[in-house]
């Protein structure tokens, strides 16, 4: 039996089931770019000094030895997650002699694909993997799309906010069972409302001309007089065609119904050949392109505003973690970085997520057919390239006939329909944190929904065309601020300590990973794919 939002937010207003609402868990995964100081990628490789990229727990690279990943541990408390990324950061810069990091999500000034280095990971088989994986990454979709950043917000319910829901509910399913089935719900959701996360924090509306080079587009981009491409309205390029997309997948029917669905359409994805990445090759000359030719090398390579996710164990696929113990948590990948904070996502921006997260797993969540999930994603692709628009018209798509159900809606009008269903969510929680701080977010996020002007993707352009300003010059700036900024900071939740023993650790786990290698690449990999 499921209810309505009111019902829900009734019961939950309940003390016995309110208590659950202040574990939330969140976690978040930030990318950036090192850079030099005068605005070139740094072409240094990953420093000892930070650890092993393949077994440091919080520093590690993503595409490239200059792509920095820093990873959090899952907390409880907004401040938490925001605090351990600002140690992490600190202790990184404390390391990097002089270099930047990035604060934007698309690249600075790239000549040359080239001189992105791939990520290096030692030479076990899952840290060759992890590069050939890379290789291949580079030779499907060239280096430049690899090197945009963004951040993962990675966001989880603890097991008693379940076990209220089925009381409430009446509900007597197996517990694990029922907690997939609701974060599918969800993700229904997610996908129906996503666009609101590239409107509200959308900072990437202009990038730099070499992007483009070679790089054939549709879109209308305009030029400043200092050489930054632009669109008037855009809120996220980094989410648009141009940015982290693969048109290989748009053919794929990934269903958000439910677990089993899911699953099976990754496990097809993974297998479905393709004639344009065969042409590359695997192995040629004796040395590997790409780690197969089909769609999708591993399930990383799915691209998607959202993902449900289990912790695996050693040696565990993603979608086996998922099969063996069912969802415990979702990524949310539709954030850019934010230049206008040291870490590239404040606190105000975790806490809109927990309404908003909570408002998705709560609000009636009817299932997906496929046209219905091909108009949510014409939503979101429409938010990223036009958003700001004053004309600009989405398909609210609420029940399961697409057709009949559709209603074409500005911004504005739906974007306030969803901010009043989110106020009592909001209200819910600052009861649960003994706060009004959740009530003072959602307002302060309300009015850029009025006002356009108010968004990051607003006020970059109002620097870059009306101001004429330097966007490489905005982001060094911010970039010397922040790191100056952190590296005064005292350490919060981690200590100096931690970090030099983390470091010691992680080599000594690697040196053992490539120590404990019993079988050589290609065997490893025809066990691992078979």
């Amino acid at each position: 039996m499921t209810l309505s939002l009111n019902e829900y937010i009734k019961a939950f207003a309940q003390e016995k089931h309110q208590t659950s609402l202040s574990q939330l868990g969140r976690g978040i995964e930030r990318e950036a770019l090192r850079v030099l100081p005068q605005g070139r990628l740094s072409e240094r490789a990953h420093s000892e000094r930070l650890g092993s990229a393949l077994t440091h727990p919080n520093i590690t690279t993503d595409y490239s030895e200059t792509l920095m990943e820093f990873i959090t541990p899952v907390s409880h408390k907004p401040e938490t997650v925001i605090a351990q990324l600002e140690d992490v950061q600190k202790f990184t810069l404390s390391q990097l002699d002089g270099e930047l990091l990035w604060p934007m999500s698309m690249p600075c000034f790239v000549d040359d694909d080239d001189k992105i280095p791939l990520a290096q990971f030692g030479k076990s088989n899952i840290g060759r993997m992890k590069t050939v994986y890379r290789q291949g990454l580079k030779n499907r979709y060239g280096s430049m799309m690899q090197v945009i950043s963004g951040i993962h917000f990675n966001f989880s319910f603890p097991k008693s906010f379940f076990q209220s829901m089925q009381e409430v509910e009446h509900n007597t399913d197996g517990l694990d069972d029922y907690i997939s089935d609701k974060y599918f719900a969800l993700l229904r959701n997610y996908k129906r409302f996503c666009w609101l996360i590239p409107y509200l924090y959308g900072s990437s509306p202009a990038i730099c001309g070499s992007f483009l080079k070679n790089k054939p587009t549709d879109l209308p981009f305009k030029k400043t007089d200092k050489g930054y491409m632009y669109l008037d309205h855009a809120t996220s390029l980094r989410m648009s065609d141009l940015g982290y997309t693969n048109s290989e997948q748009s053919s794929l029917q990934i269903c958000y119904n439910n677990l089993s669905g899911y699953l099976d359409g990754v496990k097809n994805a993974i297998n479905l050949p393709s004639k344009k990445f065969e042409k590359i090759g695997i192995k040629v000359d004796g040395k590997y392109q790409q780690l197969n030719s089909n769609v999708l090398q591993i399930e990383n390579e799915l691209y998607a505003p959202v993902r449900p996710k289990c912790v695996a164990k050693a040696g565990e696929k993603p979608s086996e973690a998922l099969r063996n113990r069912g969802v415990e948590y979702i990524e949310v990948r539709a954030l850019d970085v934010n230049p206008f904070s040291a870490t590239g996502v404040t606190v105000e921006q975790v806490r809109f997520l927990d309404v908003f997260l909570t408002f998705c797993m709560l609000e009636p969540s009817p299932i997906l057919n496929c046209e219905a999930q091909a108009t949510s994603e014409e939503n979101m692709d429409a938010v990223v390239v036009r958003g700001r628009d004053p004309t600009l018209l989405l398909r609210d798509i609420t029940g399961d006939n697409a057709e009949n159900s559709a209603a074409e809606k500005s911004v504005k009008q739906w974007g306030n329909e969803i901010f009043a269903k989110m106020s009592d969510i909001a209200t819910l929680l600052d009861q649960a944190n003994d706060s009004q701080l959740y009530s003072q977010v959602l307002k302060a996020e309300a009015a850029k929904i009025s006002d356009a002007s108010l968004t990051p993707s607003a006020q970059i352009l109002a620097a870059v065309v009306n101001e004429n300003h330097s966007l490489t010059k905005l982001a060094l700036s911010k970039a010397v601020e922040y790191r100056q900024q952190l590296l005064a900071n005292d350490y919060q939740e981690f200590s100096e300590e931690y970090f030099t023993k983390s470091v010691a650790d992680s080599l000594q786990k690697q040196s053992a990973i490539e120590q404990g290698d019993k079988v050589d690449f290609d065997t490893f990999l025809q066990d691992y794919f078979s």
